[in-house]
């Protein structure tokens, strides 16, 4: 599948519009039955000192992920959306692609985020990664068989979770594409990468000596 990137619905909706409220709640049991920050929290664990520099979680929609890393260390989250106002976490609402810089951090997280970009703008995204320590990333696995599956849950989702759940996937990743996207080099990182039969691809990152 060649990769498409088109924008999806509920990035255009307000955040306290019904249908929007209706589909974040539809991303949260997707990502609770992909597993996907149950296996962020597992690598952050494992990376307790970039941990404890302080965990930066980019798209970070509501903070739901990154209220669980509090405890690890210092919680920053960045994203379009307001201040969820919830303590522990530092709140930084900007538009990524404007910045020049990142807050300052150990580890870098992302979930079902970078799939929304493409081209120049993910060199970007890789060039800010550059000060970390760690970096954590969660995708949908660009595949037929995944686009297939996902429409086994489409009866239990709302509207814009329809539409959007395989314009993800479609805008997704396969294996190495990620790094390649965000020109990070085996010669500055190591990178571990896989995948799961459930639609995800992922990597770990972490800068070498």
């Amino acid at each position: 599948m060649l990769r498409q990137v088109v924008p999806e619905i509920l990035d255009g909706l307000p955040s306290d519009d019904p249908a929007a409220i209706r589909s974040r709640k539809d991303l949260r049991r997707l990502n609770f039955v992909m597993g996907n920050d149950r296996w962020i929290r597992s690598i952050v664990t494992k990376n307790a000192g970039p941990a404890s520099k302080g965990i930066l979680e980019i798209g970070a929609g509501e903070g739901d992920l990154l209220k669980t890393l509090t405890s690890m260390g210092p919680a920053h989250g960045l994203d379009l959306l307001p201040d969820p106002n919830d303590s522990g976490l530092t709140w930084h609402q900007a538009d990524l692609m404007d910045l020049e810089e990142l807050p300052r951090g150990g580890i870098l997280i992302a979930n079902l985020f970078l799939h929304h970009f493409e081209g120049e703008a993910l060199k970007k995204i890789g060039s800010l990664c550059r000060p970390f320590e760690v970096l954590v990333f969660s995708e949908p696995l660009r595949s037929r068989r995944i686009i297939n599956l996902s429409q086994c849950i489409t009866p239990l989702v709302g509207n814009v979770t329809r539409h959007d759940m395989p314009a993800s996937i479609r805008a997704g990743f396969t294996m190495g594409e990620i790094p390649d996207s965000l020109g990070l080099k085996k010669s500055d990182w190591h990178l571990e990468e896989s995948k799961t039969a459930l639609g995800a691809v992922r990597l770990v990152a972490r800068k070498k000596p």
